[in-house]
């Protein structure tokens, strides 16, 4: 009995620990689509660190938007976002905060930004428009491995897509 129970203990408090390097530090999302080719194809799996622009905080209703050791993204950096549904995408930054960038159908827009008088900084992100800093997560650091979509799980892995960092 002694001996189940000590077992459980670290069963728990290893899930524990899992989970919160996961919803801390590092998770792992799926690239739908082939808009990001040849640096991403679909069905790829891609960890992001989420904290290489600092820990978003708050911002659902108790607490305020922040980011813990707030830094800026770089252009060329690919980024996971979340859009104006809640959907995470991957897309790379084009423009921050003050750039100038020409927008079809309305010419040349400036990237909004703190220095504007506005909430947040914002940046020109591929596939996902002007996103504002609290829609960001993190920057994407490698692709663990990648799944052809459609496939039952024990199958469809890319031999040549395994731990491709970026």
């Amino acid at each position: 009995m002694r001996s189940t129970l000590k077992f459980l203990i670290v069963l728990a408090v290893s899930l524990l620990v899992m989970l919160a390097f996961r919803v801390l530090a590092f998770t792992i999302y799926a690239v739908g689509g082939t808009a990001l080719e040849p640096d991403f194809k679909a069905g790829d799996r891609v960890l992001v660190n989420r904290w290489s622009y600092g820990l978003r905080t708050g911002g659902g209703g108790l607490f305020d938007y922040g980011r813990l050791c707030r830094q800026m993204p770089a252009v060329d950096d690919f980024v996971a976002f979340e859009d104006s549904t809640g959907a995470v995408m991957i897309g790379q930054c084009r423009a921050l905060p003050g750039d100038t960038v020409s927008l079809q159908g309305k010419g040349r827009v400036v990237i909004p930004g703190v220095s504007r008088c506005d909430r947040h900084d914002c940046y020109f992100i591929d596939h996902g428009g002007i996103v504002a800093e609290q829609q960001i997560i993190g920057r994407v650091v490698s692709v663990l491995y990648s799944r052809r979509p459609g496939t039952p799980f024990w199958r469809g892995y890319v031999k040549d897509r395994y731990l491709l960092s970026r």
